[in-house]
Parts: C-alpha cells; sequence; structure tokens
C-alpha cells in the first residue's frame, strides 16, 4: 500500500525526489510503529513522536504525510472512513529568523578570491576557478545551493548576462547577473568547463560528476574558514543575506519572491523581520517622535 502511495504522489503530484523520499521515510517509521495500518491510532503515535523529543515542525511534517496517505486510501476504496476524520491536532510552532552573515563577512569570503597568488597545478587552478564562480555566483544571485548543482551549459544565456534556474517544483525562474565581476568569473568557469568537461554541467568534481549539495557545503566552509567569518554559517546564509540586502535597500516584496523562487510571498515576508536597516531608515525618516 504504501509503495503504491508512493507512486501514486510520484505521478499526480508535482514533488521532486527528495520530497518523495521524505514520504517514504515518514511512512516507514509510522509502520515501524504502528502495526495496524487500516486502524491504527493516530493520538497514541503523535505521542510516540512527542516522547522522541522531536521538533513540533517534524511531528507536523509526519502528520500531514499520515493524512495524506489516509486520504489515499480512502479515496481508493481500500479503507471505509479515514483515522483523521475530526481529528485536529494544534501545533506550536517557533517562527525562526532567518540567520545572515554581515556585509564585511561576505567582503572577506569574496576576498579569498581576490588574487591567486600561490602557484597551483592545473588540477587545483580549475578547482579555484570553479569555487571562485560558484561562491560569488550564490552571493550575487541568492539561488539554493541544488539550483546551483544542477546549472547546465544551456542554462547559461550569455546575450542577457542571465540564467535560467530549475527551481522547486519544476519551476523555473530567469536570474540576470547584475554584477559585472560575477559574471566574468562565470563565463571564466564556463569557458574552461567547455574545453575539459566531459559533461554538460557547469560545475563538476574531479570525477568530472556534477556538485552535490553536500560538496557545494564542504567547497563553502573551505573558504569560511580562510574568511574567518561565522563558524556555523552554511552557503545558505549566502541566499538569507541575498534576501535581507534586497528588502533592505528598498526592493519590494513581490520581485524579490520572485527572485527567490518563492512559491508564496509569507515565506519572502519573514525577510522583513531581519532588515533591520531598512526599519531604522523608516524610523529616522518617518517616526512622528522624531519631531517632539
Amino acid at each position: 500500500m504504501i509503495n503504491k502511495f508512493i507512486e501514486n504522489l510520484k505521478s499526480t503530484k508535482n514533488l521532486s525526489p527528495k520530497t518523495l523520499e521524505a514520504y517514504s521515510i515518514d511512512m516507514k517509521t509510522f509502520m515501524h510503529v504502528e502495526k495496524n495500518l487500516l486502524d491504527p491510532d493516530i493520538r497514541a503515535y503523535v505521542l510516540h513522536l512527542q516522547s522522541l523529543g522531536l521538533k513540533d515542525s517534524s511531528v507536523k511534517r509526519k502528520i500531514v504525510t499520515l493524512r495524506i496517505f489516509y486520504d489515499y486510501l480512502h479515496n481508493e476504496k481500500i479503507i471505509s472512513y479515514s483515522p483523521f476524520f475530526n481529528l485536529k491536532f494544534k501545533f506550536r510552532q517557533e517562527r525562526k529568523l532567518p540567520r545572515t552573515l554581515s556585509i564585511s563577512e561576505v567582503r572577506r569570503l569574496l576576498n579569498c578570491f581576490t588574487c591567486e597568488s600561490e602557484k597551483r597545478t592545473d588540477f587545483s587552478h580549475r578547482q579555484f576557478v570553479r569555487d571562485c564562480a560558484l561562491i560569488d555566483l550564490l552571493i550575487s544571485t541568492g539561488i539554493r545551493v541544488a539550483e546551483a548543482a544542477t546549472i547546465k551549459f544551456d542554462d547559461i544565456i550569455t546575450y542577457e548576462h542571465a540564467l535560467l534556474i530549475h527551481g522547486k517544483g519544476r519551476k523555473q525562474r530567469i536570474i540576470y547577473i547584475s554584477s559585472g565581476e560575477t559574471w566574468q568569473r562565470l563565463l571564466t568557469q564556463f569557458k574552461m568547463q567547455k574545453k575539459l568537461s566531459s559533461t554538460s554541467f557547469l560545475f563538476t568534481n574531479r570525477n568530472d560528476k556534477p556538485l552535490t549539495s553536500h560538496s557545494i557545503e564542504k567547497i563553502y566552509r573551505k573558504y569560511a574558514n580562510v574568511a574567518k567569518i561565522n563558524p556555523v554559517s552554511t552557503p545558505h546564509y549566502l541566499r538569507h543575506t541575498f534576501a535581507t540586502n534586497l528588502l533592505a535597500n528598498g526592493a519590494d516584496l513581490r520581485s524579490v519572491q520572485e527572485l527567490l523562487g518563492h512559491a508564496s510571498i509569507a515565506t519572502t515576508q519573514i525577510y522583513t523581520e531581519v532588515s533591520s536597516q531598512r526599519k531604522k531608515q523608516v524610523l529616522r525618516k518617518y517616526n512622528y517622535r522624531n519631531k517632539l
């Protein structure tokens, strides 16, 4: 039943492989605890999850998976009623603010690529050029790590100085590279890859395989250590920093939503909470108390 459920999701919903895997893991976890799938005790399972010390957000996601699963069984007439009928759960979910880097930290990160002073082998030079283009691209566009990993040669629109990004839910968007330095670094990587790589991916590893999200995180960590920036930061901090500073500098929320590839503007709205510089500007200009 679970396999058929996952196959049904794959064929009817526009879900990524990562999301489908999460659904599958949730169902296996449930099956490990609840032996009677056709007449489960959902309340007891929720209590079990909470006893494990899981975050409310994790428990909520697992419950959503189960609700979809039992709706599927009911629609397929495998069960006569869903155990979720008249069953509601409320979870307290902490709203965490996005974590960002300071402008000085981003500058120190970029300074790692200002000059290639040490002598390098051909291979280490290729890595340096790749890392330079990759990190600068993440800083300049705020794209997701997974999106950067899947960029191919055909996604580079040279006459527009732009990239075609393949985002979540198989949604595409075009990102313009506004920084001339970023664009030149990207072009250098593109020309080198096209000449030396046997694949069509822009960023590859030593085995000429496309970089994974994990390998991009390792590359970021390497240069973050050199730049001596926030030791707990991740490449996703660059996305948060990009969005926060767009809003702080006056960009409208709708435009930022489109640039980030968010399905809902509510997701983008959280960045307004951390745009403190913009708040200061508004209060200095408009707060009536300043004139009393």
